[in-house]
């Protein structure tokens, strides 16, 4: 038997939505669905910027601030925004990708959570997010800090 390929994606890290205003949406999914706000993190100007919700180790729900139901130019309209599916070796993955011919639209970088990623997108378009979560991440500290009470 030929060698077996390790897949580019492991499961479901998050999607992402933008929300028109954040605090109701973290409100709703808090109040109502009885998810768990793993960690937020903040623009330069202090204001918030994203929102991440807790279902389980590795999988959440991130929310974006500042969308618009009209989309004008330039703005992000409501609602879904991208996936994110995990990796444990971000390199490999993005090799990969690139050995099967898929396209890469940004290139492997740290994120502000210190996540590594790297994105892709599908034959529709959907904007795909590659991430390895390493232990300093604000992911791998919010599985360690939530897990231990799923």
């Amino acid at each position: 038997m030929g060698e077996q390929k390790m897949p580019a994606a492991m499961g479901l890290s998050h999607v992402a939505i933008r929300t028109r205003d954040i605090l109701e949406s973290v409100r709703f999914y808090t109040e109502v669905l009885g998810l768990r706000e793993a960690f937020r993190m903040h623009r330069e100007d202090g204001s918030l910027a994203t929102v991440y919700m807790y279902f389980g180790p590795g999988q959440y729900l991130e929310l974006f601030s500042g969308g618009t139901r009209e989309g004008l130019e330039g703005q992000d309209v409501i609602g879904f925004c991208h996936i994110c599916v995990m990796t444990k070796d971000i390199h490999r993955s993005y090799e990969a990708v690139k050995a099967a011919g898929g396209p890469v639209d940004r290139e492997i970088q740290r994120g502000k959570s210190q996540c590594w990623m790297f994105w892709t997108h599908d034959p529709d378009g959907t904007q795909i997010e590659v991430m390895e979560m390493p232990p300093e991440s604000l992911q791998a500290q919010a599985d360690a800090r939530l897990g231990a009470g799923t």
